[in-house]
């Protein structure tokens, strides 16, 4: 399970990060007589029961691969995917900004793949709960199986519903946007929330965010920000150290609310 960082050992049923180098990374079960087959022969997934993560195994080539444990980004970027996931970059501030931590209840729209949804449930286990809104269900069966391959589906109730008509839930601790239209759910997210509770809305145009910003200026909320996060990488060689050529660049932009008390 990802969220489960005290395992130290791999058992049957385990997910496992194979690694070969940096571009080249496997998610995969472990289970009894199964191999995973690459270009650098087949690894017998048998093998890693009752061994450490971080254990080297050879493939039938004899090419080298190392059993990680994989991260929650990890699993984000090695999900199903049906929709653009969220980048953990985002993620990153997305979850520092809403404040999510154990027994908080957090309401989330859409759940598009569950990359947003999975890392929310992480932070608010064991005892908060996240309700994510998604009006297509295609995307709504994609989600739950990434949920439940990640462990944190019992975290999850995923609603096939239209949030701009409204949130069920009450005494939230933040609400949590990634939607085309996120102004028409400002007031709804303003009757869900506690006094001073958090909402976060990610918005790929400006449009969107100007938009969302006057609507929470109408609804009572403060301390209101947007902000968006790029990430450069470096190339680290010694005489040759600089920025990579390529970089994660824009990917949309993070707006921060408050809820004051009328």
């Amino acid at each position: 399970m990802v969220c489960e960082s005290s395992l130290s050992e791999i058992h049957e049923g385990n997910d496992v990060l194979l690694y070969l180098d940096r571009k080249r990374t496997y998610l995969v079960k472990v289970e009894q007589e199964k191999s995973f087959h690459t270009h650098k022969g087949f690894v017998q997934l048998e093998e890693l029961v009752g061994k450490q993560y971080g254990t080297r195994i050879a493939s039938s080539m004899n090419i080298e691969f190392v059993a990680l444990k994989p991260t929650l980004r990890d699993h984000i970027f090695k999900m199903q995917r049906k929709t653009q996931i969220t980048y953990p970059k985002d993620i990153s501030l997305i979850l520092m900004f809403s404040d999510a931590g154990p027994g908080n209840r957090v309401v989330e729209a859409g759940t598009g793949t569950g990359a947003l949804t999975t890392s929310l449930a992480c932070h608010v286990r064991p005892t908060g709960h996240v309700y994510s809104y998604e009006v297509r269900t295609k995307f709504m069966e994609s989600a739950l199986k990434n949920l439940k391959r990640a462990g944190v589906s019992e975290y999850v109730t995923v609603k096939n519903k239209d949030i701009t008509e409204g949130i069920d839930e009450t005494e939230v601790d933040a609400v949590v946007l990634d939607l085309a239209t996120p102004w028409l759910v400002i007031p709804h997210a303003y009757a869900a929330l506690k006094g001073s509770g958090v909402l976060v809305s990610f918005s790929p145009t400006i449009d969107q965010v100007v938009k969302t910003v006057e609507a929470l200026k109408e609804n009572g909320f403060v301390a209101i920000e947007t902000v968006e996060c790029l990430m450069r990488g470096m190339q680290i060689e010694r005489g040759k150290t600089r920025p990579q050529t390529l970089m994660t660049g824009h990917t949309g932009y993070i707006t921060h609310a408050r809820k004051a008390l009328k």
